[in-house]
C-alpha cells in the first residue's frame, strides 16, 4: 500500500478548481492532476494546507464520476504556470523562464474530467500542527515536487509521529488497513437506506444518550451499527445503539469493544495512551441491553478480541446495563 501526502489549502489553483472537500471525511480530486490514477483503496493518506500537517487516514472507497474543468494558461506561451498577484497590475504573470508575460486575463479552455473522491473518516486521526511544511516536504519520495498528491515515505513518517515532540501512536490506522482488507467497514461513511428511521427509532428507544459516555445533545449521536452492515444490509431492532462520533469510529476499528458478560467497555491499549478514551476502559454500558444486543456484541468481541467471551443464558427481556 502506497502513501500520499495530500495538498488541502488555498493555492488558487485548488480553490478555483471546484474541489468538495472535507479534510476528516473526504478528498477530491480530477484526472488533470499528476497521479490520479496512483490512488487506491487502502493507501494512507495524510493531509496538509501547505503550512502544516492536518491529520491522516486509509482510504475506505473512491467514488468516481465524469464533469468538466476551465484550465487557465498564458495567452503568449500556452503554458499553466500562472498566478494572479495580489497588488501588481497587469493581474497575472506567467512564471515560464521563457515567458515571463504579463496579462489580465488569462487564456480559458473547459475540457472534460474524470473525478474522484476519497472517503476515509472511520481512520482519521487528527494531527493538526504535529509537522510542519519543510519536515513534510523531506519526508516525500521527491523533495521538490510541487504536487498536490504526493508520494510518502511512509515508515519514516511514521517513525517521526511516533517519536520526538507530540509523540502520537498510529495503532488506529493499523487497525482501519486490517478492517478495510477485510471487507468490514468500507460502507461506514456511506448513505445507508433506511439509517435515518433506524437512528430515530434508537433515539425513541434510548432517548438522547450515548451507551459508552451518557447524555449528549441528539445532534452529536449517531446509529452504530453492532454488526457489519455491508454484509447484513439489514437494520436489526436490537442491532444497534446511540454512540458520540469519535467512540462510534473507534468501535467500528476495534479499538473499543464491550464485554458481552460483563457489558463494561474494553479500550485497546494503544487508544488508552489517550486520558479521554483510558477513563472509558472498564465502565458499563450507559443503556439497558437485551439478548439480541448481546448477541451482536459477542460477534463484534469474537472479531477484534480474538475469541469468543462466555456469555450466560439470559431472558428475552431488556437487561440493566450495571447489573446483568
Amino acid at each position: 500500500m502506497t502513501a500520499w501526502l495530500m495538498y488541502l489549502g488555498k493555492d488558487p489553483k485548488r480553490v478555483g478548481g471546484g474541489y468538495d472537500d472535507n479534510s476528516a471525511t473526504h478528498y477530491s480530486w480530477d484526472s488533470r492532476v499528476p497521479n490520479a490514477t496512483g490512488v487506491q483503496v487502502g493507501d494512507r493518506i495524510v493531509l496538509w494546507d501547505g503550512e502544516t500537517s492536518l491529520g491522516l487516514s486509509v482510504i475506505e472507497t473512491i467514488e468516481t464520476g465524469t464533469g468538466t474543468k476551465d484550465l487557465s494558461s498564458c495567452p503568449k506561451c500556452g503554458k499553466a504556470d500562472i498566478a494572479p498577484r495580489k497588488t501588481m497590475t497587469p493581474t497575472y504573470r506567467c512564471w515560464t523562464r521563457e515567458c515571463k508575460a504579463e496579462f489580465d486575463r488569462p487564456a480559458v479552455e473547459t475540457v472534460d474530467v474524470i473525478t474522484y473522491r476519497a472517503r476515509y473518516e472511520a481512520g482519521w486521526l487528527d494531527l493538526q500542527g504535529h509537522l510542519t511544511a519543510p519536515e513534510l516536504r523531506a519526508l516525500c519520495e521527491e523533495k521538490k515536487s510541487q504536487n498536490a498528491l504526493r508520494r510518502l515515505r511512509w515508515d519514516e513518517f511514521r517513525a517521526r509521529v511516533e517519536s520526538g515532540r507530540n509523540a502520537t501512536p498510529l495503532s488506529v490506522i493499523d487497525r482501519a488497513e486490517d478492517v478495510i482488507a477485510g471487507g468490514h467497514a468500507k460502507t461506514v461513511v456511506r448513505v445507508r437506506k433506511g439509517q435515518p428511521a433506524f437512528r430515530a427509532a434508537l433515539l425513541n428507544t434510548f432517548g438522547e444518550v450515548c451507551a459508552f459516555t451518557g447524555t449528549m445533545p441528539a445532534t452529536v449521536l449517531e446509529a452504530a451499527h453492532l454488526y457489519s452492515y455491508a454484509k447484513k444490509s439489514v437494520h436489526h431492532a436490537s442491532g444497534g445503539l446511540l454512540l458520540r462520533r469519535d467512540v462510534h469510529r473507534l468501535f467500528d476499528l476495534g479499538e473499543i469493544a464491550i464485554d458481552p458478560h460483563t457489558l463494561t467497555l474494553d479500550v485497546a491499549v494503544t487508544t488508552r495512551a489517550y486520558p479521554v478514551y483510558d477513563q472509558l476502559h472498564g465502565r458499563p454500558l450507559t443503556v439497558p441491553v437485551d439478548a439480541g444486543h448481546r448477541k451482536w456484541l459477542a460477534k463484534h468481541w469474537d472479531m477484534h478480541r480474538g475469541g469468543p467471551a462466555a456469555i450466560p443464558a439470559q431472558s428475552s427481556g431488556r437487561l440493566d446495563p450495571v447489573t446483568a
